[in-house]
């Protein structure tokens, strides 16, 4: 199996990128994993709400194939506890799934094209964070995930 990030606008502060780029060298002992990124959306102030959302939901279906397992972080997305998000991306690989797509939007959220394709979605907590951080925390918990389902000592029960 092979996961994807694809999330919308680059990260900026630099402790994100250091955090991310640790967790990213960490999962490729683990996985195939791509962190995508579509540029942020140009001249917003001209645009709606609704248009920003449907300009991001094009460039992201662009990037997601027919096949894809397509799994979008959203608020009011399936919780799961560090062990039992392992367990689902254990199951997914059993389940012979080729290519996980998960997608952090936009500042907006989502364009209703982009949940009628997913698969599912997953809130990281019922707290909201910025687009920038739910990324270092997404990448974490997949390592997290990984450590567990390996048996390795990283997470503590």
């Amino acid at each position: 199996m092979k996961i994807t990030l694809l999330v919308v606008g680059k990260t900026e502060d630099k402790y994100l990128i250091e955090g991310i780029e640790k967790y990213l060298n960490r999962l490729k002992h683990y996985i195939g994993f791509t962190l995508t990124v579509i540029p942020d959306i140009k001249n917003t102030r001209n645009l709606t709400e609704a248009q920003q959302k449907s300009k991001e939901a094009e460039l992201i279906l662009k990037q997601v194939s027919n096949s894809d397992m397509v799994i979008l972080m959203d608020e009011k997305g399936k919780k799961y506890s560090s062990v039992s998000f392992a367990n689902y991306l254990n199951k997914q690989m059993i389940g012979s799934v080729q290519h996980m797509v998960f997608i952090i939007g936009g500042p907006y959220g989502f364009d209703e094209s982009v949940y009628n394709r997913s698969n599912g979605s997953i809130s990281l907590s019922d707290m909201t964070f910025s687009h920038q951080m739910v990324r270092l925390f997404f990448v974490e918990q997949l390592y997290r995930a990984f450590s567990i389902l390996k048996g390795e000592p990283y997470h503590h029960e």
